[in-house]
């Protein structure tokens, strides 16, 4: 197992109940900080599928609906899970005014989707947080003959190289274990170790990957709320991030001012169903 497929295999590796609430107490900051999917990714894959207008998605892992709001939009039906009452409950606020999406506040290990019941399957930065053996499957018996499996991903946001390297005076000092540099290099690798999986699963073929470099300007304080929803930084404890995030807002105010643009990659892969 490669470098790339045995980090992700720690995402899915925890507990199950771990995994469900694992950004429970940060639901809020992950609602408001974290970016959404850029549409242009999102009409891509609409072109490349072709999914007709009264198409049913089922979403796995939706959190507060970052991609649900987007495939609402387009007047797509949806039946969502998230793991997490909190996210749950910030999903069915944000996607109020769509009659057309279902919440379901379950897991997708404990759920029993319906044979052949949807066009497409979507999994939103969530699909690496299930084990493959019990994923692929699952997703596999819900789709269609002739379904679509939609993985989309924004990658880690991180500022450019150069405030990292203001920056990497901090993390050496109070989190040497997460100051490594990704950018889009490491991130596209990270992508191909996903696709990997997919392809390995035997589930799926045809696979189309792409991505656009994407960027954002943060206020500091929103900046702070989105690493706070970053799973490497909530393993430091509560305690630790507050003396990392102390540091990092004064660094950042006497460097940047008030606010930090950030740089990541958003993609997406795409797979039809083998016909088992």
């Amino acid at each position: 197992m490669n470098k790339v497929n045995q980090a992700i295999k720690e995402w899915y590796s925890q507990d199950l109940k771990d995994r469900k609430n694992w950004y429970s107490s940060v639901a809020a900051a992950y609602n408001q900080a974290r970016p959404r999917y850029h549409q242009k990714l999102i009409n891509r894959v609409i072109e490349l599928t072709q999914l007709p207008p009264n198409a049913t998605i089922l979403e796995i892992g939706c959190g507060p609906g970052n991609a649900t709001v987007a495939f609402a939009e387009l007047g797509f039906s949806l039946v969502c899970i998230e793991p997490s009452q909190d996210m749950y409950e910030f999903a069915k606020q944000n996607c109020a005014k769509y009659p057309n999406v279902e919440f379901i506040n379950t897991s997708l290990e404990e759920y029993s989707p319906e044979e052949k019941r949807f066009d497409a399957v979507l999994a939103a930065n969530s699909i690496h947080w299930i084990p493959p053996e019990v994923s692929y499957p699952k997703i596999a018996k819900a789709l269609k003959d002739d379904g679509y499996l939609i993985l989309l991903w924004n990658m880690l946001p991180e500022p450019n190289f150069q405030t990292y390297q203001i920056l990497q005076e901090v993390y050496t000092k109070y989190a040497p274990s997460i100051q490594k540099y990704e950018g889009s290099i490491s991130q596209t690798e990270t992508l191909k170790g996903f696709e990997e999986i997919v392809i390995n699963s035997g589930f799926f073929k045809d696979i189309i990957s792409e991505s656009i470099q994407c960027e954002a300007i943060y206020s500091i304080d929103n900046y702070l709320l989105l690493l706070n929803t970053l799973s490497h930084y909530r393993k430091l404890g509560e305690s630790n991030l507050e003396t990392l995030f102390t540091a990092l807002r004064e660094k950042i105010a006497q460097h940047c001012g008030e606010t930090i643009p950030i740089y990541y990659l958003s993609a997406f892969h795409l797979a039809k169903k083998i016909l088992q």
